[in-house]
Formats: structure tokens, C-alpha cells, sequence
């Protein structure tokens, strides 16, 4: 029997072949099979950076948590910062992932505890305007992981900024967008992405979850 796609980006994994692991990923679930993807990923996220970027990575583009999210959810920006909440988390409980079924079964939940998380916020701050809240969320770690900041800081630039702007400054995604001149979906790409590579500097910092 020939090497499925899945044994490719396994194979790559194992190489530590970053980039082909990305490509076969892509592949994967451009031809529908993420579930694939993200159980191979899975199985070697918790011991492994790269496996878990990816991860990270494979799970947003797969569309699976904003499906979830959204058959909670109506208003698209909630829907987005849930989704990101949603990929943090996976990237700070990771190591609690156990296998034995989907990995997208274990997401779940998770997506489910940060949209009651995002409602049980909108009762506590209705005084609140509702785009800043994001920009609460991430001012509040701030003041709880003194290591926040300098992770922000070692951030690439085609990262940091969007989510400087969006988590820091409280402004839209398409003020972000048209802040940094950039598209709107390069724009949550983006911010998607520092996010979960602020959470992984956190993790590596020892710092709590």
C-alpha cells in the first residue's frame, strides 16, 4: 500500500521537516481530510513546538472551531475572539490531550467553555462597549503575566502589530485592517496566529495557564 498524505506529514513531523509539514497540512485540508491532519498533529503537539504551531495553525485555517463557535454565536467579531480564545486555550491544555478519538471531539468542549466564558462577560460589562472587551481580556493578563509584554515584544512584526492594535488598543478587526493597509482576513490571520505564539511563549515560561 502506497503512503497516504497522512503518512507524508507524519513522516515530515518525525524529519522535523517544518516546511513540508505545513505543505502536506495544507494539502490535507484543502482535500478535506483535516480531521487527519489534526490527529497526526495532535499526537505530537504536546512534546513537540513545531507539531503544536502547526496544530494551531491547521485547526484555524480548517474552519472547525468557528463552525462550532457559530452555531452559538450570531455576531461575527464574537464569533472571531471566541475562536481565538478558543485556539489559546488548545495551545495551554494541550498537554492534557489524550487521544483515543477526534482531536476535533477534544476542541469541542473547549469552544463551548469559551463561548459561556464570552456570554457570562457581556452580562457582567453591559456598560462596556463590546469591542472593547477583547482589548479587556488581554489587558487583564497583562496585569496578571508580567512575561506578557516581552512576549508581545518578541513577536515578528507582521504579527505584533495587528494584535497590539486589535488586543492592546481595543480596535476592530477592520480597523486593523485599515490601520496596517491590510486585507481584513489577513488581518484575523494574522492576529490568530500572534496569538497562539504569545500563549506558546507563555507556556514556555512556566507561567500558569
Amino acid at each position: 500500500m502506497g503512503m497516504t498524505r497522512t503518512d507524508e506529514l507524519v513522516r515530515a513531523l518525525d524529519a522535523a521537516d517544518v516546511r513540508a509539514a505545513s505543505r502536506t497540512a495544507d494539502e490535507l485540508v484543502a482535500a478535506g481530510a483535516a480531521d487527519e491532519a489534526l490527529d497526526a498533529l495532535a499526537e505530537r503537539a504536546a512534546s513537540s513546538r513545531a507539531a503544536l504551531e502547526l496544530l494551531v495553525e491547521t485547526l484555524d485555517a480548517s474552519g472547525v472551531v468557528h463552525r462550532f463557535a457559530g452555531s452559538m454565536l450570531l455576531d461575527r467579531d464574537a464569533i472571531d475572539d471566541v475562536a481565538q480564545d478558543t485556539l489559546i486555550s488548545v495551545v495551554q491544555s494541550i498537554a492534557s490531550y489524550r487521544g483515543g478519538g477526534r482531536f476535533t471531539s477534544w476542541v469541542h468542549p473547549i469552544v463551548r467553555r469559551r463561548v459561556a466564558d464570552h456570554l457570562r462577560r457581556q452580562r457582567e460589562t453591559t456598560t462596556l462597549d463590546e469591542e472593547l472587551l477583547p482589548a479587556a481580556r488581554m489587558s487583564s493578563m497583562i496585569a496578571t503575566r508580567a512575561t506578557v509584554q516581552q512576549a508581545l515584544a518578541d513577536l515578528p512584526e507582521l504579527y505584533r502589530l495587528p494584535v497590539v492594535l486589535r488586543d492592546v488598543h481595543g480596535l476592530t478587526y477592520a480597523q486593523v485592517a485599515e490601520r496596517t493597509g491590510r486585507t481584513l482576513g489577513t488581518v484575523k490571520s494574522q492576529v490568530s496566529r500572534g496569538r497562539a505564539m504569545v500563549a506558546g511563549m507563555l507556556t514556555d515560561d512556566g507561567q500558569p495557564a
